[in-house]
């Protein structure tokens, strides 16, 4: 099967259970913000050195893909996808943000002030995921205002993942200073 499929060619995309939205779509960029998000985060990961920091990136990624798989579902088909065996966001995915947060916290970070994005490559790419996990954020809060999100973890983990995603470049321009 190609991955040129044509169906795309008047401006619309296919979300879960064959159900097409304008590709502007509040929901389409809740989730395209998402897959961007999980882009930066691979360029990161791609670019670190440390294996601490790239396991930790890859469990990120890999709850992204089905924070995604919920974004791109109805709320109307959202029991049929719990059903079909799909995972959505749940409070257990924010904790382990939580215990990312305060591992990280206790190794003493060294920031003073307002971060300025590019010591390295690591770092530059997580503030850049960062930053659009904010807008990921925002895209989910109009979701929910318009009453089309279910599921209000989403929002507390795209809250808690910026928050992580800014300790883990402080971490890389503590603990990659060789990557330029």
């Amino acid at each position: 099967m190609s991955i040129v499929t044509k169906t795309g060619d008047k401006g619309t995309t296919g979300l879960m259970y064959n159900r097409r939205a304008s590709k502007c779509h509040p929901r389409v960029e809740a989730y395209g913000t998402v897959d961007e998000l999980n882009a930066a985060i691979g360029l990161a990961r791609a670019s670190a050195q440390k294996e601490y920091l790239r396991e930790r990136l890859v469990g990120i990624q890999k709850d992204l893909v089905t924070l995604m798989g919920e974004l791109a579902t109805l709320t109307e088909d959202l029991p049929r996808y719990v059903k079909d065996g799909y995972s959505v966001v749940t409070p257990a995915m924010t904790a382990t943000l939580d215990g990312i947060a305060r591992d990280l916290e206790a190794q003493n970070i060294s920031f003073k002030g307002w971060a300025t994005p590019g010591a390295n490559l690591p770092a530059a790419g997580l503030d850049l995921a960062r930053t659009v996990c904010r807008r990921a954020e925002r895209h989910a809060c109009a979701l929910q205002d318009d009453k089309a999100l279910n599921n209000a973890e989403i929002i507390v983990f795209l809250n808690r993942l910026s928050d992580v995603l800014w300790l883990l470049a402080r971490w890389a321009e503590t603990n990659e200073q060789g990557v330029k």
